[in-house]
């Protein structure tokens, strides 16, 4: 009987690893194997999870890619990480692949049907997770004028274009549209977006609401679509074009800032708000070392929107960092962004 694996997509911030930590403390009991992808040299999403205290969730069970892109490196890293995963002695009985924001689920369905894993593994289902807010507000939008009005507001929407094609592309692979973050919009907006998605994704396809990504794991898991046999007619904005391993992100920037000890994370996260107001940033995570603290101190940002925490006491012998990862659009000021971010 083959494994299944479940893909979990979205744009930068929209949620995944929140919905991830939601299934692993629902697993009642499953062993389930995840394979986490990251934008970035940092393995923040990893780290955020092996914080989290949940039973199962343990090093061994969080296998982390972080080579860029999982859709532009399944050869050389994610099917060797699957094989891995199939010669354990007791290998997982389900899989959970989180990509990268700026992934494209379609060449990673393909990769399934690969000799190596096709006998084996199958994908159960793809879900996308959506940041309602961010769409709402006309983030992925690939309508100038119908954006107008958030884009001159907001300097990250200077490349509708492109950020529209993946959110497109994270969509039409998807059997199961999750709608996340719904208490930070209104009912209009919410309206708003569901119009903006009926536009993009297949009728049939459910989309359901969620906050902090929290859902029956019944729905999520068991959905025995086996997708990769049909991957095919699924559309994808790469189809006829070179293919799907032609894509890249040259389109956008990620860079480490080392901050040293923050004495004040209050006016850290003011100096976070204001830097991604003049660059336009997309994505800010990252861990924080308060002197005084032994928790370690959580950041993460999606444009505008910063949360922090203390997720768990530092480990003996660790090194007590700080760091933080920005993501956005190509042309980033890097030397101004650290400046800025350090005070």
């Amino acid at each position: 009987m083959k494994i299944p694996a479940t893909i979990i997509t979205g744009f930068l911030g929209a949620g995944k690893t929140t919905l991830i930590r939601h299934i692993i403390e629902n697993a009642n009991g499953r062993r389930i194997a995840l394979l986490i992808n990251e934008f970035g040299s940092l393995g923040i999403d990893r780290e955020a999870l092996l914080g989290c205290g949940i039973k199962g969730c343990g090093e061994a069970d969080v296998v982390e890619l972080a080579n860029g892109c999982i859709c532009c490196t399944v050869a050389d890293e994610f099917l060797p990480a699957i094989e891995a995963l199939l010669e354990r002695d007791d290998p997982p009985q389900h899989i959970v692949i989180e990509t990268s924001g700026l992934a494209l689920p379609k060449p990673l369905v393909k990769a399934f049907n690969w000799p190596e894993v096709r006998s084996s593994v199958t994908v159960d289902g793809v879900i996308a997770v959506i940041d309602a807010p961010a769409v709402a507000a006309g983030r992925f939008a690939d309508d100038p004028e119908a954006v107008q009005a958030e884009r001159e507001a907001d300097p990250a929407l200077d490349h509708d274009s492109l950020l529209a094609e993946i959110f497109e592309d994270q969509l039409r692979c998807a059997d199961i549209v999750l709608l996340n973050k719904t208490d930070l919009v209104d009912g209009k907006d919410l309206d708003t977006v569901r119009s903006r998605l009926a536009k993009a994704i297949d009728p049939l396809i459910k989309v359901l609401p969620t906050i902090h990504g929290r859902t029956d794991t019944r729905v999520l898991l068991g959905l025995a679509a086996a997708v990769e046999d049909q991957i095919e007619a699924r559309p994808s904005h790469h189809d006829g074009n070179g293919g799907d391993s032609d894509h890249d992100h040259d389109g956008f920037d990620s860079f480490v800032v080392a901050l040293g000890p923050v004495g004040d994370p209050a006016a850290l996260e003011e100096r976070i708000r204001a830097t991604v107001a003049d660059h336009g940033i997309l994505r800010v995570k990252g861990f924080v070392d308060v002197p005084g603290k032994e928790m370690r101190h959580v950041v993460q940002g999606v444009g505008p929107r910063l949360q922090r925490y203390y997720d768990r006491p530092w480990r003996p012998g660790e090194e007590r960092r700080s760091e933080l990862v920005v993501i956005g659009m190509a042309g980033l000021d890097q030397m101004a962004i650290q400046a800025a971010l350090m005070g």
